[in-house]
């Protein structure tokens, strides 16, 4: 392995060691007897009559075993945890679904309806704590269409995922055809104090973007999932009991700012794009590289963000002469399915790399902080300027690959995978670019 290639996969891994979801919640949550702090927000335990969790997603497990060991022991709690993995220790009162992603499962569906009970006995002195972190759209979904079957939102849910959708729109539909996202679990909790504490890069005011937006308001409306559906052909690939609800004209609206519902809600970040960044900056920091970071190439297509993050790095270096030069970069990006092979959007901008850093003292890794990469076993995936050589001596040609969606294979062929297993956490993709003097 060449030395980029291992700095960079040490600079992954010292991220995800500092992203430490429990350690995290010590610092932030402040408990003065009774009385939960957190920012400008104080509820008192003792007062309420039940104490609630909900907790959807990759990080659900360590985000419900970080409030576990939070609270006094005196505190009981009962709650939903909908997550892609079993719990290594589950908790007492905690109702476990091992739910679908990037597809939904039929515990996707049970967990939904778990989570719909669990609130409708919510009152006014009641607390919901909502622990919400990426991959919450799928692991936790039920239809708002009568008549919807599991195989229903199941053929949705791929049109929608494989349609060429920037995330956005994708989830601007989701949670107009859901009966949990876009703010409706709030609104089955519409009495009680609602506490969301989450795990996410999404940039501050785009809180909707995260797990489809269960407890904010939805800034999306019916038009504009109208508009995306016929945009992107939609009523061709949806299933027939979809296609007849949306020509019947039944589609509620999502609530919206202003709403009751969030009269007592509160929303907080645990752990956001800063905080992916830090961890990131300080480790290529100490390891001698002049680095920046950057998030301008969120939701973009994988080879445009791949041009303008290679044109930012050699600006960089251009800055910095003659020293080791990085840039950290962040977000998802879009990259729709195109054939039947394995790999994911990170391992597809590795691929779409390739040929642009060859014979070059360039470096490209990118993965997921949640450890998982589309349909693969794999985070992500590096590359540097010998893999394209290294690749034609065994045949493999990057745009063929990439055509076939199965950069997963291309890489898993060279030794160049990132492999992690689920980590328990999720802020989303980080992509680390090295360049040598």
């Amino acid at each position: 392995m060449t030395p980029g290639k291992q700095i960079a996969r040490e600079i992954f891994r010292d991220t995800l060691a500092a992203l430490d979801i429990p350690r995290v919640m010590e610092l932030r949550l402040t408990l003065l007897g009774s009385t939960l702090i957190l920012d400008n927000t104080a509820v008192d335990l003792a007062a309420c009559s039940a104490v609630c969790v909900v907790a959807i997603g990759k990080a659900a497990h360590a985000m419900a075993a970080g409030l576990r060991t939070f609270l006094p022991d005196s505190c009981r709690f009962r709650g939903v945890v909908a997550a892609p993995t079993k719990p290594e220790a589950p908790i007492p009162g905690l109702e476990y679904f091992v739910a679908g992603h990037p597809n939904p499962n039929e515990e996707s569906w049970r967990s939904a309806e778990a989570i719909l009970a669990l609130l409708r006995g919510a009152d006014e002195r009641s607390v919901v704590f909502f622990l919400l972190s990426g991959g919450g759209s799928a692991l936790t979904e039920l239809p708002i269409v009568p008549g919807m079957r599991l195989e229903d939102l199941q053929a949705a849910n791929h049109a929608l995922v494989t349609c060429g959708a920037p995330i956005e729109a994708m989830n601007t539909v989701r949670r107009h055809l859901s009966a949990v996202k876009g703010g409706r679990l709030a609104l089955a909790a519409a009495r009680a104090t609602k506490i969301t504490l989450a795990v996410t890069d999404v940039p501050v005011g785009k809180e909707h973007a995260l797990a489809s937006g269960p407890t904010v308001p939805d800034p999306s409306t019916i038009a504009d999932t109208l508009r995306i559906i016929d945009q992107y052909e939609l009523r061709k690939k949806f299933p027939p009991a979809l296609v007849r609800w949306l020509d019947a004209g039944k589609m509620p609206e999502t609530p919206k700012p202003g709403d009751p519902a969030f009269r007592n809600a509160h929303f907080h970040l645990l752990l956001g794009m800063h905080d992916l960044f830090h961890a990131a900056h300080h480790s290529s920091e100490a390891r001698g590289y002049v680095t920046c970071c950057d998030n301008s190439t969120d939701d973009w297509p994988v080879g445009e963000a791949a041009d303008a993050l290679l044109k930012k790095l050699e600006q960089w270096k251009g800055e910095n002469p003659g020293q080791r030069v990085a840039l950290i970069a962040d977000g998802e990006l879009s990259s729709p399915v195109t054939g039947n092979g394995i790999g994911g959007r990170n391992s597809a901008f590795v691929l779409s790399c390739v040929e642009k850093i060859a014979a070059r003292g360039i470096t490209v890794l990118s993965a997921g902080t949640d450890g998982m990469d589309g349909n693969s076993p794999a985070a992500g995936a590096v590359a540097d300027g010998e893999t394209l050589a290294r690749a034609k001596a065994l045949g493999l040609d990057p745009a063929a690959t990439f055509r076939q969606s199965n950069a997963y294979t291309f890489f898993e062929m060279l030794g160049d995978t990132v492999l992690t297993g689920p980590t328990g956490n999720n802020l989303r993709d980080l992509r680390i670019l090295l360049a040598e003097p």
